[in-house]
């Protein structure tokens, strides 16, 4: 029997892809999707809701529309705690899960050594930075273990809660979750690819995030708190 599925998508001001990325998951079949907006000042809440409502009855709608603390492990956790499924996938609100996204989560999962996974990225405008940057970040996940966001992670609802969620933390999270969630048992890099946007590297120049972003993260290595760091992510942001 299949497991449900909750998928839980932190927003903040995503007005301009909050909407495909509804459309484009809930035609994929999964149990629930809530929507945890922390306190966006753009149309974002208010898009949802038509979503919600243009599509179903709001009784029957799998789209739920939450409100929670701004930080994305905050908004992550209360979606969480409001859901139901067996497996908890957080997405990004700007990236699109592949066509067979439900059915690699379910057969993965189907194996009991395997305590959660995440998908290969690629970028939604092509290009050459785009091919390099995506392939780096999927083989650089594969060797260590270690995810990001913009990879889709999925649990198990109950290794989640075991884990106590994301840590509540600026900037980070999706990697210090991964990091923990490998103590716990086997975890899977699917080979099937989520696209998400390349709007951030577009901004600031690929090779210059490049280089901040591998600086960020050596400085976490090291030990330097994710609230220093996140006051220099604002600078790709």
């Amino acid at each position: 029997m299949a497991m449900t599925i909750s998928v839980i998508i932190p927003t903040l001001n995503e007005e301009r892809t909050i909407m495909a990325t509804l459309a484009r998951t809930a035609a994929l079949g999964f149990d629930e999707l809530i929507v945890v907006d922390g306190g966006s000042l753009d149309q974002t809440p208010v898009l949802v809701e038509s979503y919600r409502r243009r599509t179903q009855s709001p009784a029957q709608s799998p789209v739920r529309l939450m409100t929670a603390p701004c930080g994305r492990a905050r908004q992550m956790n209360e979606g969480a705690k409001a859901s139901s499924g067996e497996i908890l996938l957080f997405l990004h609100a700007d990236t699109q899960l592949p066509d067979n996204a439900k059915m690699v989560i379910d057969t993965t999962l189907a194996d009991q050594r395997m305590v959660g996974g995440r998908f290969d990225v690629r970028f939604d405008h092509p290009s050459k930075w785009g091919s390099i940057i995506s392939r780096m970040m999927s083989w650089r996940s594969r060797v260590s273990g270690i995810a990001t966001g913009d990879q889709a992670l999925f649990v198990r609802r109950h290794i989640f809660e075991q884990m106590g969620g994301f840590a509540d933390m600026p900037l980070m999270e999706d990697i210090d979750f991964s990091r923990r969630l490998k103590r716990k048992g086997a975890t899977a890099a699917l080979t099937a690819t989520v696209t998400t946007s390349f709007r951030r590297w577009e901004r600031q120049g690929p090779l210059r995030t490049i280089l901040l972003m591998w600086a960020l993260r050596f400085l976490y290595w090291i030990g330097i708190r994710s609230h220093t760091l996140s006051r220099w992510y604002e600078l790709v942001r």
